[in-house]
């Protein structure tokens, strides 16, 4: 007597599989639909997983590679002043990255921070913290629709050109090249960083 037992054919194995693969696909689309949402990348993103300094870099060449694209968009334009700063002050001191940077990565974001704050009217010697907090508190009101609290949100020594010049020059960016070389770079080391991971 033979006995038969049942053999699952090609296209029952391929459905199986794709049924298990269904949840992580699921949440891998929900995790990209997340950080594609993020408006401020320096700021926690993913619910609070993600690295805000690896996620500014991440970002870098799209809002910092051509900041042309933000004149007519203040908001937006403050987020990626402020994101530069904050990449140039977290690369300079956080103990994690500080050690592991190309020198010459940081001295290109320092050279896009001169440039960005020499067009924005930002004094050179103004402290990081308080321009990256300003600016943030401005791109908010911004969003808002806030003019008078994103002025006010400006009004400190650190902004020579006053809350209404940086205001006007916000919604002007003009493509700023040293910025752009930085963000090119920034990415790029980082991207070296996790390969050697």
């Amino acid at each position: 007597m033979v006995a038969l037992r049942s053999v699952s054919t090609a296209p029952e194995r391929l459905h199986r599989r794709g049924a298990a693969r269904a949840p992580r696909l699921v949440m891998l689309t929900v995790l990209l639909a997340l950080a594609g949402c993020a408006d401020d990348p320096s700021a926690n993103y993913l619910g609070g997983f993600g690295d805000p300094v690896r996620g500014a870099a991440l970002y870098a060449p799209r809002n910092l590679g051509d900041t042309g694209r933000w004149a007519g968009q203040p908001a937006k334009a403050a987020v990626a002043a402020e994101q530069l700063e904050f990449l140039t002050n977290e690369l300079a001191t956080n103990p994690r990255y500080a050690p592991e940077i190309n020198p010459a990565v940081l001295q290109s974001l320092q050279t896009a921070r001169r440039e960005m704050r020499g067009y924005l009217g930002i004094a050179p010697d103004a402290d990081p913290g308080v321009v990256i907090a300003a600016l943030r508190r401005a791109g908010e009101a911004l969003r808002a629709g806030s003019r008078a609290s994103a002025e006010a949100a400006l009004a400190t020594v650190a902004f020579t050109a006053g809350p209404g010049g940086t205001l006007q020059r916000l919604a002007t960016m003009p493509r700023l090249p040293r910025t752009a070389e930085a963000a090119g770079m920034v990415a790029s080391e980082f991207d070296r960083l996790e390969r050697r991971r």
